[in-house]
């Protein structure tokens, strides 16, 4: 009788053993099935974030290649409006005809103020151009990064 008692607790125990491992099994299928999902979702966001972080960096280098352009053309514009002053001042020096009474001396120092106006003016658009390039790289670089840092918002 004693054997027949143990057998069926072990039986049951057996039973109830195999009921726990087929609930326990949906449990980890259910686990597992919720977990490949949240990872597939965490890197399709990672995804998401990344494409919209370059998009954003994307804009901001073209914005800045199209304001090098425009500065480089204001410059462009600037310099030979004084270029042709300078030329034209040169011109009225030694076509006045008081400048003749004046010497030889009073056109080279009209020649030499402007070339060298035009020497300096050349360089001075060379320095404008360089700032302009390095400000406009400055500011879309932060424009780049508070895009990147704030998420978006912006």
């Amino acid at each position: 009788m004693v054997a027949g008692v143990a057998v069926a607790l072990i039986l049951a125990m057996s039973a109830t053993w195999q009921v726990q491992e087929w609930r326990y099994g949906k449990q980890l299928v259910d686990i597992e099935s919720t977990q490949a999902f949240a990872v597939a979702e965490a890197g399709r966001l990672a995804r998401e974030e990344e494409q919209r972080r370059q998009a954003a960096v994307n804009k901001e280098a073209s914005d800045a290649r199209e304001q090098n352009k425009a500065a480089t053309v204001d410059a462009g514009v600037a310099g030979e409006r004084l270029h042709v002053e300078a030329g034209k001042f040169a011109g009225t020096a030694c076509g006045d005809p008081g400048a003749a009474q004046r010497g030889a001396s009073a056109n080279r120092a009209a020649m030499v103020l402007s070339d060298l106006l035009r020497r300096a003016d050349k360089r001075a658009g060379e320095l404008a151009v360089a700032y302009d390039r390095a400000r406009i790289a400055g500011l879309a670089c932060e424009r780049s990064y508070d895009a990147i840092s704030s998420g978006g918002a912006n």
